[in-house]
């Protein structure tokens, strides 16, 4: 399931709400709608989306106030924010940037040019999503054409311990709590339980030691499992 990665998608106009959504969905991303921007930070909160899309001017509380409190989070600091405004001069698009906002597009503009840069912001953060190749060591993943090598041996892998193995590679070295993996490889809206997360782990170990090598996979004690 959900190596999708997923989009918040906060626009209070309901057409181009729906005409961003209707291309976001066709490329392959799970979309979630907000309105406004107090649903948005409710939606936030429910589950971390890998990148937001955020209208500047909404009722209520505005996409700049939204990225602000977002960007002042630990938690959620580092997920990418796109902002979307009819504010052309260069104050505001100054402004939007020094409030956190990694990327700022000014309305009208293209659904082309729109998806091209949800794509740059993915590239960085999360780049298994939109095909890159990840490498480690001597790891790497390729996928797009879905194939992991180590020291050139190609491993057979499972669907779920390919987007493990993807998620690690994103991050090498960062500690990703049993939780954050579930969310991360099986999607927030499936139950599976924690336990499950170790044995794919296990499935992983023996994949990635299948030729020889040592296992790069690190178990810590409380927190979860790291690559390296």
């Amino acid at each position: 399931m959900s190596a999708r990665p997923t989009v918040l998608l906060v626009e209070d106009e309901p057409a181009q709400r729906e005409v961003l959504a209707y291309n976001l969905e066709a490329e392959g991303f799970d979309v979630v709608r907000a309105c406004d921007g107090e649903e948005a930070l409710l939606c936030v909160k429910e589950g971390l989306p890998d990148i937001i899309v955020l209208d500047w001017m909404m009722p209520g509380v505005s996409g700049i106030e939204v990225c602000r409190r977002l960007k002042s989070r630990p938690e959620t600091r580092l997920i990418p924010v796109i902002m979307l405004s009819a504010r052309s001069e260069e104050v505001d698009k100054v402004r939007g940037l020094e409030t956190g906002a990694d990327d700022y597009i000014v309305k009208p503009y293209s659904v082309a040019e729109f998806m091209a840069r949800v794509r740059k912001e993915l590239r960085r953060t999360r780049p298994s999503t939109v095909g890159e190749v990840l490498t480690y060591e001597d790891i790497e993943l390729n996928s797009e054409t879905h194939r992991v090598t180590r020291a050139g041996a190609e491993l057979k892998l499972g669907p779920t311990e390919f987007r493990l193995l993807a998620t690690f590679l994103e991050k090498p070295g960062r500690v990703f709590s049993r939780d954050q993996l579930l969310d991360r490889v099986w999607g927030r809206d499936i139950y599976v339980d924690t336990r499950t997360v170790d044995v794919h782990i296990g499935r992983l170990r023996k994949a990635l030691t299948q030729f020889g090598g040592s296992d790069p996979l690190r178990t810590v004690r409380g927190a979860g499992y790291a690559l390296g």
